[in-house]
């Protein structure tokens, strides 16, 4: 039995209600989760799983985490809707707080509901400052599926059964500096890119290839646009991606850990590219409510506290080399940047997932067909890392 509201009802009740009642477009698993505590979550039946999911890289601060816990109450008891044209308290803290974490040239924020909306946000803010249309993005990337964004993601078959999108929109390899400088001409408007891929495979970005993205923007009068919606909040060994290649971008999307668990995105921007946007030329009910904003000054200030991308920065390069210390002729290739793992197979990932969770109680998602991906919480105890590359080793050696 779980409780609902009060109301004591049985699990494979509600797990049965989800799965029947729901749309069907996400292959649902065979276990109702009930509670997560830091890197480790509790199904219906009290099993506990090593959470290498981690919301998809939402729970960077670890379920549950107390600051945002308190946050979220203290805010919920006293205001929890205000349109953005009233101004709040915690929305000016959280801008505040935000962009005294960026670069100075950073300093203008547009909040949003999800990272998908953030980068409809960054093409549409794109479009006004230059007056220009096309856009350009890297094959293997992943924008996000609302139809401005799904314009920019790469995978056909997110693509494919809703064209015609926007265009004009010209895919690149990913790490090719020579085709970028052959797409990007006085027709485009942007170029977006993610500093490691995260659906295409945990594919990080060369510093050759996003130098000259910022090089050959700045030549044509392009904005350079990084999505780091899964790669900010420390996940990749510092605050955000892009410190690792000393590349300013002229529009940062952030969105997943941001809010601590709560829902939230931003578009950060140079001020003139705020500033071409004409009033009323974009809006959102949601973005920037109270609750979200609580949320994320709690767990920006809480990153900053605890430095947690340092703990990403050790962790992640041991966990890669133990990976790849597995004698599995299975394995092609372990990559990744701070705590964004990804494990290449030379064969389907999805059996070794399903067996990660169901022998072992590990759990971790694609990247791709042969990925496995791991995303943990970054307050993952080097213990449960160890415990997962042993998971990994009994599946793939077994």
């Amino acid at each position: 039995m779980v409780g609902v509201n009060g109301v004591n009802v049985d699990w494979r009740t509600l797990l049965e209600a989800e799965k029947s009642l729901d749309t069907g477009v996400y292959t649902k698993h065979d276990l109702l989760l009930v509670r997560g505590q830091g890197a480790r979550v509790w199904d219906a039946e009290g099993h506990e799983y090593i959470d290498c999911v981690g919301g998809y890289g939402v729970a960077n601060l670890g379920h549950a985490n107390p600051e945002v816990v308190e946050a979220i109450k203290k805010q919920a008891e006293t205001l929890l809707s205000m349109p953005q044209t009233l101004p709040t308290p915690t929305r000016g803290e959280f801008y505040r707080t935000l962009v005294s974490l960026l670069p100075p040239e950073l300093n203008r924020v547009f909040p949003t509901n999800s990272g998908t909306e953030a980068n409809e946000a960054a093409i549409k803010f794109a479009w006004a400052h230059t007056k220009r249309r096309k856009l350009v993005a890297a094959m293997r990337g992943f924008s996000g599926r609302t139809l401005g964004s799904l314009s920019v993601t790469w995978e056909p078959k997110y693509r494919e059964p809703f064209m015609p999108l926007l265009g004009p929109v010209e895919f690149i390899p990913f790490n090719d500096v020579e085709a970028l400088r052959k797409a990007v001409d006085e027709e485009t408007a942007a170029v977006i890119l993610e500093p490691v891929q995260g659906e295409g495979g945990v594919r990080p970005a060369t510093r050759e290839f996003l130098e000259a993205a910022r090089e050959v923007t700045r030549e044509k009068g392009a904005l350079l646009i990084l999505d780091e919606i899964q790669t900010g909040m420390g996940r990749t060994g510092r605050r955000f991606a892009f410190e690792h290649y000393g590349v300013l971008p002229d529009i940062l999307t952030l969105a997943k850990a941001l809010g601590g668990g709560v829902p939230i995105g931003v578009a950060v921007m140079r001020e003139e590219v705020a500033k071409s946007m004409p009033k009323g030329g974009h809006g959102t009910t949601f973005g920037g409510n109270p609750l979200a904003m609580a949320a994320g000054v709690a767990a920006l200030r809480y990153l900053e506290r605890t430095r947690l991308w340092e703990r990403a920065a050790e962790l992640g390069p041991w966990f890669m080399e133990k990976l790849r210390e597995i004698p599995s002729p299975k394995i092609r290739e372990v990559r990744g940047l701070g705590l964004m793992v990804g494990l290449e197979l030379k064969e389907k990932a999805a059996p070794y997932i399903e067996r990660l969770e169901k022998e072992h109680r590990v759990l971790t998602l694609q990247a791709g067909p042969t990925v496995i991906r791991f995303l943990p919480p970054l307050v993952i105890e080097k213990a449960d890392l160890e415990r997962v590359v042993e998971a990994v080793r009994a599946v793939l050696t077994q």
